[in-house]
């Protein structure tokens, strides 16, 4: 049973883009490695970006700075 498991903030995430990344990762595991799509289980996280940090640094600091 293959377990996929998204982490992604926000941004320009609708439910038809979320359910096109679970629909086309179930069928790229069946494709590629013959994983039965029934046992299949993707999941998406949304983490806002005061949430997230790189570099010692949250994203929306970072892509305030990049914005700038």
């Amino acid at each position: 049973m293959p377990y996929v498991n998204f982490k992604v903030t926000p941004e320009n995430l609708t439910a038809e883009k979320k359910a096109t990344l679970i629909k086309s990762v179930t069928e790229l595991l069946q494709r590629e490695l013959g994983k039965n799509p029934e046992t299949t289980v993707v999941t998406i996280d949304v983490v806002e970006t005061d949430n997230w940090g790189i570099g010692g640094e949250s994203v929306t600091v970072r892509r305030a700075r990049a914005g700038s």
